[in-house]
């Protein structure tokens, strides 16, 4: 699709708690308030997705869809979703959406989108989302290296990263405990990637109450919505159109 200054992006974040959208202008700027409602209970594809084409119908005209997903994405296809129902995993999502709105759809991993606002293009840049789940996006001068799922891989005590920082934990151990966490998940991050930068988003990042190194941002989770614009700028292999 031809690049014009009025086109409009429909941005959409799924996550395991919320549904969100908001339509972007060319250079990335809001040109509607962000919608939300909650993740469906069960979190099957259909739920979800007829919660996305409601929510499309209130945000007015777009031209092309971009959507950050929670689980690993392959060419527009949903090959993991441990936060959302097991009836995801396999599934052409860019597809089904195009098919739905008619418009170019692209879909990435719900981390690497919110990546994709907070990177700086320099270096190695690590992204984590801390929500239902762990989620973690890694780029290196501002290339996105695909697929990477840290959260599912052991962190301590026999737990993976998300067993230990998911929304869950959190809950079950309270805040305190769960920074004291967080830091030594920080620390074993940057002795792994040796990243210049690490940025926390996530609906869960406003509950960091520790001091954080000088090469470590908390990001606005609207940075989830705000990267769907940079799928459109570069080349990715997940689109429909």
């Amino acid at each position: 699709m031809e690049v014009t200054e009025n086109i409009r992006t429909l941005s959409v974040d799924i996550g395991g708690s919320g549904v969100k959208l908001m339509v972007l202008d060319n250079s990335g700027n809001p040109l509607t308030e962000k919608l939300r409602v909650e993740t469906p209970q069960p979190a099957s594809r259909k739920l979800v997705i007829d919660a996305i084409l409601e929510l499309a119908k209130m945000a007015g005209e777009f031209e092309r869809v971009s959507v950050g997903f929670p689980g690993v994405v392959q060419n527009g296809v949903t090959n993991t979703a441990v936060n959302l129902d097991s009836d995801w995993v396999g599934f052409d999502l860019a597809t089904a959406l195009f098919e739905f709105l008619k418009k170019p759809v692209k879909v990435v991993n719900d981390a690497d989108m919110q990546g994709l606002a907070a990177i700086a293009g320099e270096g190695v840049e690590l992204v984590v989302t801390l929500g239902t789940g762990f989620g973690s996006a890694l780029f290196v001068n501002g290339k996105l290296v695909p697929n990477l799922e840290m959260g599912h891989h052991r962190f301590r005590k026999g737990d993976t990263y998300e067993e230990q920082l998911g929304r869950s934990a959190l809950k079950k151990i309270g805040d305190e405990k769960w920074n004291k966490r967080l830091k030594k998940a920080i620390d074993s991050l940057q002795s792994l990637f040796n990243y210049d930068y690490l940025y926390i988003g996530g609906g869960e990042a406003k509950k960091i109450d520790i001091e954080l190194p000088s090469n470590v941002k908390v990001i606005p989770n609207i940075f989830g919505l705000l990267g769907g614009i940079a799928l459109w700028r570069d080349e990715y292999p997940y689109s429909n159109s």
